[in-house]
């Protein structure tokens, strides 16, 4: 057979093979998801802090700072709810900051669970019904890692913003004792 032979034969398999194929078939059907209601109006499907597939997810909202997954998504979530707004990346605004050793109700989980659920006086709004209790103790453990309360193999260990202060795992531990009102 000669090449112009193998050529066409070549040619005519490719042109059997497209005919066959239905790459161009555009199918432009979509499935309506079913209505999903959380407390309130219809939310997307994706929501801030939920596992990606094939993640497990929090073990039924449980407070774990032993575990960079969970501090990496607290991490995540103080972006995503603007926790930045008033905090500052930790180290303080219009909301306290989160980096020293002066902590008005306390640095312990449950203290800081009771203030991003039920609000503080003078700012701090409650975000109870707002935010899902996994995605909360997500948040404390990240919030401990901002003054050093976690360990430095679970603390992030870079920051995502332009300027910032250095990464959580780099960060001296603070020992926080609860200030006095008024000072």
């Amino acid at each position: 057979m000669s090449a112009r032979g193998v050529t066409m034969m070549i040619a005519m398999m490719c042109a059997i093979a497209m005919a066959g194929c239905e790459r161009e078939a555009r199918r432009l059907v979509t499935a309506t998801p079913p209505a999903q209601t959380i407390d309130g109006p219809r939310q997307g499907d994706l929501r801030p802090g939920q596992p990606g597939p094939g993640l497990p997810a929090t073990a039924g909202g449980q407070f774990n700072d032993r575990n960079a997954l969970e501090v990496s998504n607290g991490k995540r979530l103080f972006r995503w709810y603007n926790c930045n707004g008033c905090h500052a990346g930790g180290g303080g605004s219009y909301g306290p900051a989160l980096m020293d050793d002066q902590w008005l109700y306390g640095s312990e989980p449950d203290n800081l669970y009771a203030t991003i659920m039920e609000g503080r006086p003078n700012g701090m709004p409650s975000f109870r019904g707002r935010i899902p209790e996994a995605q909360v103790w997500q948040l404390v453990a990240y919030v401990r890692s901002l003054s050093g309360q976690v360990a430095k193999d679970v603390a992030t260990s870079r920051g995502d913003a332009i300027q910032g202060g250095p990464a959580e795992a780099q960060r001296d531990r603070q020992f926080p004792q609860r200030a006095e009102k008024g000072t």
